[in-house]
């Protein structure tokens, strides 16, 4: 019987690292309200942007990552346009922990999915008549802990309505 080198054992050893592929990317739905069309802004407009991510299994070692933008432009007295984008990507999976698929789908997969999305708002707002809107990029490590903070709030408030020796 032959015997293993040892650096062939150390990577027979090491587990594999995750592998994302992505199958497909789609607009799922695209919204733009142009109410303020060919209308001189009375100030400067505010631009407001709102950026959810969702994911759900689909098969195995295969999930739907959706990215849903909503920006709009308005000023205390008018508003320009509403744009709302749910953009999605079809991922698989693989080499991946259990506790590490939460964050990848929440972080990663949205990361890539992003300039794609970040495109389709620019062109929209652009082709509707307006400066096109180009976002920052998003930090979404930071909107995967705000969503955990979330969670863990609701489960205390849960916990504590229903201990009745909690008043």
């Amino acid at each position: 019987m032959a015997e293993t080198p040892p650096q062939a054992a150390a990577q027979q050893a090491q587990p594999q690292a995750p592998n994302i592929s992505i199958r497909a990317q789609l607009v799922r739905s695209l919204t733009f309200k142009n109410e303020g069309a060919l209308q001189s802004p009375d100030g400067q407009p505010n631009v407001t942007v709102n950026i959810h991510v969702d994911a759900s299994k689909r098969g195995d070692n295969e999930f739907m990552v959706g990215l849903r933008i909503e920006a709009g432009s308005q000023t205390e007295t008018q508003e320009f346009y509403t744009v709302s984008l749910d953009y999605a990507g079809v991922f698989t999976i693989v080499n991946c922990e259990a506790n590490m698929l939460e964050p990848l789908l929440l972080i990663e997969c949205p990361r890539i999915l992003f300039p794609f999305a970040r495109r389709i708002i620019a062109d929209v707002t652009r082709d509707g008549g307006y400066a096109p809107l180009m976002l920052d990029p998003v930090d979404f490590v930071a909107l995967y802990r705000r969503e955990l903070t979330r969670r863990a709030q609701q489960q205390n408030e849960a916990a504590s309505d229903s201990d009745p020796t909690v008043n």
